[in-house]
């Protein structure tokens, strides 16, 4: 029921308890049937921005992170501080090079996508993803992106049209609203 003051009508708003969120239990969550997106972390930098792709690829349920070069791997406690358990969770490996890994995947049938500013990059609003095919998106540096060598090796690159001072969003920002749209996308 709602609550009419004037003419302005009031939604009854209560905020949910944790019990009543239906979360999945760690094992549960193992066996769900997972996204066909992983998330390719390379070079991160932040520990809290590693813990939060983590938390964000768990609530999006992606199938893995690969960590790769100077990217911190778990257990680790600010990692940990942000990802809330997701370390569990959430399938992870690490890989040293970031190309090597890439090349990899392209053979295993692996849609490569790196999120970047660049020429011909397509806006992600128009990037078409099929729900027969699996994607890996790279998410790179916080300084200096994803590396030239991987955005060249890539099938696609991907940019968020932005319209403000900045150029960039913080990579977890980043990677939370490209796990949505391949979520809403691929309709699952």
């Amino acid at each position: 029921m709602g609550l009419i003051l004037g003419s302005i009508y009031f939604l009854d708003m209560r905020k949910l308890k944790n019990s009543e969120l239906n979360r999945l239990e760690v094992s549960e969550f193992k066996a769900t049937k997972k996204i066909p997106v992983i998330v390719i972390l390379d070079n991160i930098r932040s520990l809290n921005n590693i813990g939060s792709v983590f938390r964000t690829s768990d609530a999006f349920i992606i199938e893995k992170i690969y960590l790769c070069g100077i990217t911190a791997t778990p257990p680790n406690k600010d990692i940990h501080k942000t990802a809330l358990g997701a370390t569990e969770t959430v399938a992870w490996e690490y890989v040293e090079d970031t190309l090597t890994l890439l090349k990899k995947l392209q053979k295993e049938n692996t849609i490569v996508v790196s999120i970047e500013q660049a020429e011909n990059a397509t806006m992600l609003q128009d990037f078409k993803v099929s729900n027969k095919n699996r994607y890996a998106i790279v998410m790179g540096n916080e300084v200096k992106g994803v590396q030239q060598e991987v955005v060249s090796a890539s099938d696609h690159c991907i940019e968020i049209p932005q319209f403000g001072t900045k150029h960039s969003l913080n990579i977890s920002v980043t990677t939370g609203i490209v796990l949505w749209d391949f979520l809403k996308k691929l309709k699952l």
